[in-house]
């Protein structure tokens, strides 16, 4: 292996961890229900498409749907999600990934937990991970509910 080939490879495991705690930071902040440090996880030009509110454009729009729905949803479950089982691709200074995403919610005793999936796309902007594509389809996979 050439020194090149290592250095690409070590950058490549740097940007992994990176986008790892970019996420891990953004389900904190939700849960949290402090929106304004999870808006700040995105990217100028982000997309949203989470469950059934459809695609949302551009960070002031996304911004005004996490203030205003996002944080309800978060505050009237009074429970947190959780993601795991990453799968990251990296091809310089964008990445793609789609992870698990697990949920507890209100309901008749006891709770249910709705499983649902994370797409994601992620940019680097002035040396910082960012998400421009976050996505998440709740049930997954589809036959779920069938």
């Amino acid at each position: 292996m050439t020194l090149e080939e290592l250095e690409k490879r070590l950058r490549t495991l740097e940007f992994l961890e990176a986008i790892k705690a970019l996420h891990r930071e953004y389900l904190f902040c939700i849960s949290d229900l402090e929106i304004e440090k999870a808006l700040d996880c995105f990217s100028e030009d982000i997309t949203t498409d989470i469950a059934q509110y459809g695609q949302i454009h551009g960070k002031e729009k996304v911004g005004k749907f996490f203030r205003e729905t996002i944080r309800e949803n978060v505050f009237q479950s009074q429970d947190g999600h959780y993601t795991g089982q990453p799968v990251i691709s990296v091809e310089g200074d964008k990445a793609t990934g789609h992870w698990m995403f697990y949920r507890f919610v209100p309901g008749p005793n006891p709770k249910r937990f709705v499983q649902g999936r994370y797409d994601c796309e992620y940019v680097k902007e002035d040396g910082q991970w960012k998400f421009s594509l976050v996505k998440l389809t709740r049930p997954w996979p589809a036959f779920i509910n069938k």
